[in-house]
């Protein structure tokens, strides 16, 4: 007799803005999902996007929780604390966008809540899907320095929290997952440029392995960029996250005329990393695999982010006091 199939998980998405809404697309066309219902705190946007992926529009999260098993954390990210515990605290397993929280204390908080409750908690660090990354990631191996550039031009969007814990965050993420070893010394500065936190900022991050990583995060540039570059004992590797175009140098026997260093094309696969994420995230609920991104890990990139806040912080204090 053949088993019986697993019914789809259903699942919602709180905050259906510019993020959030995508989340709900994606659910609503996932078959290991039934988009059960959205919340957010303008109602005629919830119905909207409720209509037009056929979900209920809740009057307010505690009545979603009560219908679903899984749901989406979308909104502004000064609310991803007390929304998200409030989501674990009632059995729901999450995703809650990066950074997940503000503060590393709350961080914690949740990590502890979610393990408490044997609940899924997955934080939406969505580079970790780019097929960019998966290209370049088996070709990693002990990286001795490494160059992120992730540059925007300046939206509204996300300006409740600074530059590094916009944007920087990504980075700090990727780079944690290549294992580079404990932190031994931070050196950064930033500036405020069109809001009253940092909007553009850059960290030199030395770790005890002996990498080295230079990570430069903005959101007032002209020209948006995002790429990664490594370079480790048997090559230089680069990765545009947009374009999903890179090289890979490698070298060799040099012959006449020729430089001795050979170099190869990478290309990303194709898929949504968002989409990507959401199946990652419905399957480690369904299963109980651990999330590709835990919770453990994006505190742990959000822990990074403030010691390159305070660092920041620091040389301001710094050179204030000299020039003053």
């Amino acid at each position: 007799m053949r088993a019986e199939a697993a019914r789809p998980l259903r699942v919602g998405v709180i905050g259906v803005g510019h993020l959030g809404q995508h989340h709900a697309r994606l659910y609503a066309a996932l078959p290991q999902a039934t988009l059960v219902g959205v919340v957010d705190t303008r109602p005629e946007q919830a119905q909207s996007v409720a209509e037009r992926y056929g979900a209920a529009v809740f009057a307010d999260v505690q009545a979603l929780l009560k219908e679903v098993d899984a749901v989406s954390v979308a909104v502004p990210t000064s609310d991803h604390y007390v929304i998200t515990k409030a989501c674990l605290a009632a059995g729901v397993h999450v995703l809650v966008e990066k950074p997940i929280t503000v503060e590393p204390h709350e961080a914690h908080d949740l990590v502890r809540l979610a393990r408490h409750a044997a609940r899924v908690l997955q934080v939406g660090h969505v580079e970790r899907f780019n097929p960019a990354i998966a290209a370049l990631r088996s070709l990693v191996s002990r990286p001795a320095y490494v160059e992120c550039h992730r540059l925007s031009r300046f939206g509204v969007r996300g300006t409740d929290v600074n530059v590094v814990l916009d944007l920087m965050i990504h980075d700090l993420d990727i780079l944690l997952s290549f294992q580079p070893g404990p932190v031994e010394e931070i050196r950064a500065v930033g500036a405020p440029v069109l809001t009253p936190l940092y909007d553009i900022a850059q960290a030199r991050i030395q770790f005890a392995g002996g990498c080295v990583a230079n990570l430069t995060a903005s959101r007032v540039s002209e020209a948006p960029s995002r790429t990664i570059r490594l370079f480790q004992r048997d090559a230089a590797i680069m990765m545009d996250y947009h374009t999903r175009q890179g090289t890979i140098s490698r070298a060799h026997q040099p012959t006449e005329g020729a430089s001795g260093i050979e170099t190869e094309p990478l290309t990303g696969g194709e898929g949504e990393p968002l989409k990507l994420e959401l199946e990652a995230f419905l399957r480690s609920v369904s299963t109980g695999a651990p999330p590709v991104v835990s919770g453990e890990d994006g505190t742990a990139a959000l822990d990074l982010a403030h010691r390159i806040l305070d660092a920041i912080d620091e040389f301001l204090r710094r050179n204030s006091s000299e020039t003053g």
